[in-house]
């Protein structure tokens, strides 16, 4: 792989995966150290990238299997979810409702962040990333159907964990 070659199938799924390293690290520097990390070893193994059936599932996987290794070298718990509030912020909704929407975007910030990994990882793949479920099975290894199946069990958690923090009875 060229130079040419290496910028028009590479550079593009930078982005990518920095949002995924952020996600796993939480830390924008560490992110960015890895980013660059995958990008020179891809750079350094241009030649056998050819090989590869999907260059942009085998970053994905090196950009997650760097990031796993960062969190257990630092003996980190888990890492929270970076949730982006500035579309809420956007919209200018009211103070009471703003306040409202920083809650419920922090409690789903951590009850994603106390989900297994691999469930994270293929929610942020996506429904974060918008991969589609082929792109998901090339970077995991997983069938289409293990994807569909772990997913489902990711939203149903969130939505019963969610629920149920919400559901305030009081005990008279």
């Amino acid at each position: 792989m060229d130079l040419q070659a290496f910028k028009q199938h590479i550079i593009p799924v930078q982005a990518r995966l920095f949002r995924l390293a952020q996600m796993f690290l939480r830390n924008r520097e560490e992110a960015e150290d890895v980013t660059q990390n995958v990008l020179l070893k891809l750079w350094t193994n241009r030649q056998k990238l050819e090989s590869y059936q999907s260059v942009e599932a085998l970053a994905v996987q090196m950009t997650r299997n760097e990031c796993l290794d960062r969190i257990k070298s630092h003996g980190r718990k888990k890492m929270a979810y970076d949730f982006d509030m500035t579309e809420v912020k956007a919209n200018q909704v009211s103070p009471y409702k703003e306040v409202e929407n920083a809650d419920n975007a922090s409690l789903i910030e951590k009850l994603i962040g106390e989900l297994p990994e691999q469930q994270k990882l293929i929610l942020h793949l996506r429904d974060v990333e918008e991969y589609s479920f082929e792109e998901i099975e090339k970077v995991t290894g997983l069938s289409t159907a293990n994807i569909r199946v772990i997913l489902s069990r990711a939203r149903q958690r969130l939505r019963e964990n969610y629920l149920k923090d919400n559901d305030y009875e009081p005990g008279y």
